[in-house]
């Protein structure tokens, strides 16, 4: 159901942002520890090794006491009022733009709109349009995470004052240039090869299994997004590093903190001083997190698609799916 379907347009581009906001919603609650995990390593300079004292955090389990001992509980959930809206929006605009784009080339191309290429060049598009949309928040829930005890800013509010006051607006969109590179590869291959699994997934359960098609999504969508965190996570790393700049006052307490004159600066420090595992920084909780948010997206997306559908009309729900 993911992408222009011309033998079953149940979803319009309304329903579809619908609902990929709801499932945006539901997996940020989901997946947030993951992604506070993810943040606080790939901000560390220091090396993710317990052979390191002068490292705060070490690995997975270390990390998760240190900071329920140290913050709580509700350390997970830093930021998660940002993230919120960060999940909705972008995956209002997301799903709604990569149906729009499909069903365009579909319309005015010779390509098929479910091309697995096709995915690809769209997905990546429109990925990078609620990028632009919601990178401003994207910054200030990576300052909300990042940021230790005492926090700096105690609300939302405060955060975004602040930041506009002592930095200017273009603080809100730091880090913007190597997101939109990675976003474009990392977002086209998720529906890359989500399309691709999809279609791999007909030949090995049966057409009548329609019970498990929800299990098939989400083992899909999880796949999916593990292979294409992998092959563009170092540019996530220099996008977090290059988003806390001007915010190194509050990142003392977390160990040596840089200054980066931007995106090339960035991934020459990262180089030199970190060498090759500086841009890898993270990776564990990051792919269980691709795993987890990938396959939650495309299944509850797909589901909660699959509901719009049955509402409107249960007949062209039953034509769908065969």
């Amino acid at each position: 159901m993911v992408g222009y379907d011309p033998e079953a347009t149940c979803v319009s581009t309304v329903e579809a942002a619908a609902a990929g906001s709801a499932s945006g919603l539901v997996t940020r609650v989901l997946v947030s520890p993951l992604d506070v995990l993810k943040i606080r390593f790939q901000l560390q300079i220091e090396q993710l090794s317990s052979r390191n004292p002068t490292a705060k955090y070490h690995g997975i389990l270390q990390a998760v006491q240190r900071i329920f001992g140290e913050e709580g509980l509700a350390a997970f959930w830093k930021g998660h009022v940002p993230a919120q809206f960060l999940s909705i929006g972008f995956g209002a605009v997301q799903f709604m733009t990569f149906e729009s784009l499909t069903e365009l080339v579909h319309n005015f191309t010779s390509f098929k709109a479910r091309d697995s290429f096709v995915h690809l060049v769209c997905g990546g598009l429109a990925a990078c349009t609620a990028t632009v949309a919601v990178h401003p928040v994207d910054t200030l829930r990576t300052r909300f995470a990042a940021q230790g005890e005492p926090k700096i800013y105690p609300n939302l509010r405060h955060a975004v004052v602040t930041m506009y006051q002592t930095e200017g607006p273009r603080t809100f969109y730091r880090g913007l240039t190597p997101t939109l590179i990675a976003i474009f590869p990392y977002a086209g291959l998720q529906f890359f090869f989500y399309n691709i699994l999809q279609q791999f997934s007909k030949w090995v359960i049966p057409a009548e299994a329609k019970n498990r098609a929800n299990i098939k999504n989400l083992v899909c969508g999880s796949c999916a997004g593990v292979v294409s965190k992998s092959l563009t996570y170092p540019l996530d790393v220099v996008k977090k590093r290059l988003q806390v700049g001007g915010f190194e006052h509050a990142r003392a307490a977390f160990g040596q903190v840089r200054t980066y004159g931007g995106f090339l600066d960035c991934m020459r420090q990262i180089m030199r001083e970190e060498g090759p595992g500086g841009f890898f920084k993270g990776l564990s909780p990051s792919l269980l997190k691709a795993a987890f948010s990938s396959g939650l997206i495309f299944f509850w997306y797909e589901l909660f698609c699959s509901l719009l559908c049955s509402l409107k009309s249960p007949e062209r729900m039953e034509r769908k799916e065969g």
